[in-house]
């Protein structure tokens, strides 16, 4: 029982330095990481189990994968490249900005994976609740609908 304490102590002390280290958008991107994976993986041993598995639809994967990274990348550059503009204007702004574009794309990208994964469930034949599918519909929509109000402005006619 004590190492099983041990254990516990020692992952507790990982994740508040982790969670200190990367403040909560660290977790975020984890979260992405870990739901590609999952995705990547749940996609290749359906195709494996279906003998339907390619080398060339691996890379494929494996490209996708690497654009959802591009674009996450984009977007994190866009916040900083916004986030120096604005704190170096010469008038003082009646708000702070300090990200926004990361935070959504990433959000978003993990609202597809997790799509994915439940497509891959239902491949596998597990039963999903519709309730679920239309939570993350509804979420993603959520998601596309706020980015698309702060890029617009509130502009309906835009």
């Amino acid at each position: 029982m004590e190492r099983v304490n041990q254990f516990k102590l020692a992952l507790a002390a990982c994740a508040a330095a982790l969670t200190a280290l990367w403040g909560w958008f660290g977790w975020v991107l984890l979260a992405l990481v870990f739901l590609m994976g999952v995705d990547y993986l749940c996609g290749s041993v359906i195709a494996m189990k279906e003998h339907r598995w390619s080398s060339e639809a691996a890379r494929s994967g494996i490209w996708h994968k690497c654009g959802c990274v591009l674009a996450v990348l984009v977007s994190g550059l866009a916040d900083l490249l916004l986030g120096v503009i604005l704190g170096n204007l010469p008038v003082a702004l009646p708000f702070q900005y300090s990200v926004f574009f990361c935070p959504m794309v990433v959000v978003w990208y993990i609202l597809t994976e997790m799509g994915s994964v439940l497509e891959h469930a239902v491949s596998m034949g597990a039963p999903v609740p519709a309730f679920l599918r239309k939570a993350l519909a509804v979420t993603m929509a959520a998601v596309n609908e706020a980015g698309e109000h702060m890029v617009d402005g509130g502009n309906e006619n835009a």
